[in-house]
């Protein structure tokens, strides 16, 4: 059971009013409370919790944990226990924090052993990344890139409507919210050159994508469904994938992106479970044609998560240039894993898949500077005056995202990242 989402549960723990961390979403991560260790942790309002002190001193007994689980520096070893005991430790959690539970509240020096404020803790990245996959899962995005390049006409790829397109990248570059990006260099071909040249880029964009991170999966040769599929799912992150237009232009016939996408990839640091988002759930859009049996799905198997971008010029305000949603992407992540696994891949704990640039209907919800400047043909004004076509060094992009209804609003914190000039 659930008991941890229940909306009329209330914390004897500060949560401010609108924060993404009331106690219903009880999120994981890892963080430095301390210079000379690091530990799992959980999150209410903006409270860090240490895990592994709550698990020493006796709060979670009744549930059957390795000794050490939350002593390790990355959540690889929690994930693998399985989605029945994240449901218990969440549950557990909810239950030490409810405000009629006075046994660690009284306790002040467990509590200083356990507690910490947010500002005083270093996020880490919250993972082991053994592998990592991106998908390209929005329709109102494959639509407008194709016009871009092949016209209205030609904009889908004939498959597109019959799969999840995704490719294998890199894992080794994804970072944490709050560390910087270097500008990358490479080779492009300008629209009036006979040959490349070699430089930084100039056409540097963020992508508005979501990630989801697995717990192992079968054996090699078997297939995950996608009945099955959100078992095999742990939770999920905000995911910015940098991408170097220009770079990429040049790089990616015939085998795809390189160099234009491998540089960085920023994700937010506390992963918020799917059980946490189960209040909201909500049709997938309507697939036309009809998938193969294996990629069919039956209910809600997506959510409604608001997401915003915002460009921070340096010594500026931040302004909005995005405004999107989770539920705009045509293929939900049971598909997606059911798709990646159909050849009998395996998959580790601590697998990142991303859902492709999120965008929606209309120009406000285009999920890309490519999109939003229309490869560069407008310019976006930013609310200090100054205009982009795509990222300036210096500036930094944030992204947020949040479920709401009329009981409570669960959100995933930021992903935020600085643009620093390129090393030459």
């Amino acid at each position: 059971m659930l008991t941890a989402n229940d909306p009329s549960r209330k914390s004897w723990l500060s949560v401010p009013q609108d924060s993404d961390f009331p106690i219903q979403n009880l999120p994981f991560g890892v963080f430095l409370p301390e210079d000379d260790f690091t530990t799992i942790g959980t999150r209410i309002g903006n409270t860090a919790i240490d895990l592994s002190a709550l698990h020493q001193l006796g709060y979670l007994d009744g549930i059957v944990l390795p000794e050490d689980v939350f002593l390790q520096d990355t959540l690889n070893d929690f994930i693998t226990l399985g989605r029945p005991v994240w449901r218990q430790v969440r549950n557990k959690i909810a239950e030490i924090f409810d405000e009629k539970n006075d046994i660690l509240k009284n306790n002040t020096e467990h509590r200083e052993q356990i507690l910490f404020p947010i500002e005083e803790v270093q996020m880490l990245l919250p993972v082991f990344i053994q592998d990592y996959t991106d998908f390209y899962s929005s329709m109102e995005h494959a639509m407008n890139v194709g016009i871009m390049f092949r016209g209205k006409e030609n904009a889908l790829m004939p498959n597109w409507k019959h799969l999840p397109v995704g490719y294998h990248g890199r894992s080794s570059s994804i970072i944490v919210s709050g560390e910087d990006i270097h500008r990358p260099v490479g080779q492009m071909k300008p629209a009036d050159a006979d040959e490349p040249v070699f430089g930084p880029s100039k056409l540097l964009d963020f992508e508005l994508e979501m990630g989801f991170i697995t717990t192992d999966g079968k054996h090699l040769g078997e297939r995950i469904t996608t009945d099955e599929a959100e078992d095999y799912i742990f939770g999920m992150v905000l995911f910015n994938d940098w991408s170097a237009r220009d770079i990429q232009a040049w790089e990616y016939v015939p085998l795809g992106p390189f160099l234009g996408k491998n540089f960085a990839s920023s994700i937010s640091p506390w992963v918020v479970t799917l059980d946490a988002m189960e209040p909201f759930r909500v049709e997938s859009p309507k697939q036309d044609p009809t998938p193969l049996p294996y990629l069919q799905t039956e209910g809600k198997r997506t959510f409604d998560i608001n997401l915003q971008t915002f460009i921070q010029p340096e010594n500026s305000t931040e302004s909005k240039v995005c405004e999107s949603n989770f539920k705009y992407l045509y293929w939900n992540i049971s598909q997606q894993l059911a798709h990646h696994t159909v050849n009998g891949c395996n998959i580790n704990a601590g697998d990142m898949m991303a859902s492709g640039t999120i965008s929606g209907p209309e120009k406000e919800n285009f999920g890309s500077m490519l999109e939003l400047s229309w490869r560069g043909a407008h310019t976006i004004t930013l609310d200090d005056g100054s205009e982009r076509k795509f990222i300036n060094d210096g500036d930094t992009v944030i992204m947020r995202g949040y479920c709401k209804n009329d009981d409570v609003r669960i959100g995933f914190g930021e992903v935020t990242s600085k643009v620093l000039p390129a090393i030459l």
